[in-house]
Parts: C-alpha cells; structure tokens; sequence
C-alpha cells in the first residue's frame, strides 16, 4: 500500500463523516449544474474522490442510470455502498488513485470536488489533464480550494487555484462554461473557500 493510499484509508476507518472537512449533506451547486446540462439519464457520469460524498445518492434520485464512483479509499467507498444499501448495484465502484487510473471508457461528466487539488506535482497534474482530454466528451465540473482557501487539507498540502489558472491548465481540450467561488461550511462551523468550474469540452 502506497503512502498517499495508506492516508486515506487510515481517514476513513478512523474517522466520522463529522469529524472531517469536506462533508456536505447534499452538494447543491454541483447539483443545480448538473441539472442545468439536461443530460441524458443514461449519460456515463464518474464523480471522482467520491468515495463518501453524497452526490451518487441525489444522481439516482434524478434518474441517472450509468453512474461510477472512483475512490483511492476502499473504506470510503465501503461506507457509500453501506448507505446505499440495495441502490449501491446499480452504481459502478473503483477503488483506485487518480494518479495511476486508466479508464476503459468515456464518460459524458467528469465530476470533482476535492481531488484535483491534491496534486501538487506536474507530473501528476499533467497526467490528471491528459486523461480528462482523452476521457470526457462533454463536461468537466471541478471543484478545487480558491486562492482564499486553506494551504493544506487533511495534513496534506495543495494547489489554490483561481479561474486563471484553472482555465489555463484544461484551456487545450475545455472552455470554461460557468464558474464560481463558495464558502463551504465544515461539520466543526468554519469555513473553506472553494472555486467550482464547469468545462465543456471542445476540439483539441
């Protein structure tokens, strides 16, 4: 088990969803977005590093039929499937790190809050972008901290990022299409600044 793994998975066996950061109850703007799109409800959607966010469970109450969850934590993941219950077979489960994914198909959404700015390296950040350009078709919401967020998360560092650079990083394959800061509030009352993004994908 690699180090950043090993973090993780020591996170979610050791902690409560109100013992950390990033909880949301129901994740509205990335919903409001996703609703605004009118995809297909048998349009492929990947929400990555969502091993216990909530969004897979308002995405099948919409009508979506071709969802994946991908998470480096298996006990992340475990905790959604747990919630779930008998609704967690229709939903696709990867246990893997963003980092060394390989994808064996397209997805109409690339969804992510909070994972793309875990990569600090541009090695890393470059692969990240060379699989969004090689597996979106459509959209890319990402959600990552502004340049008003925390330097670190989870005892981890980051990147802060603004609509700039944001857009500067995904500008060869994505236009930006809407874009906007948020206060998130943490389980604990204090605040995180997030910026959201949502690309759509255009020649490259």
């Amino acid at each position: 088990m690699n180090e950043r793994k090993q973090h993780w998975e020591h996170i979610y066996t050791h902690k409560s969803p109100q013992e950390v950061s990033w909880t949301q109850g129901k994740p509205n703007l990335s919903l409001n977005w996703i609703k605004d799109l009118n995809l297909p409800k048998d349009a492929p959607i990947i929400d990555v590093g969502g091993g216990e966010s909530h969004l897979v469970d308002h995405l099948l109450d919409l009508g979506f039929t071709d969802i994946t969850v991908l998470d480096i934590s298996k006990a992340a993941l475990h905790r959604s499937q747990k919630r779930l219950g008998d609704k967690a077979t229709t939903v696709q489960w990867i246990e893997a790190d963003i980092t060394t994914f390989l994808p064996t198909r397209s997805y109409a959404l690339w969804h992510d809050r909070a994972v793309f700015h875990f990569l600090t390296k541009e090695n890393e950040i470059a692969y990240y972008r060379e699989l969004a350009q090689d597996k979106v078709s459509d959209y890319l919401l990402l959600g990552t901290f502004s340049k008003k967020g925390p330097l670190k998360c989870s005892g981890l560092p980051i990147t802060q990022y603004d609509i700039d650079a944001l857009s500067a990083c995904f500008k060869k394959c994505f236009d930006v299409q809407q874009q906007k800061e948020e206060l998130h509030t943490t389980p604990f009352d204090t605040t995180q600044a997030f910026l959201y993004a949502l690309f759509k994908k255009v020649e490259c």
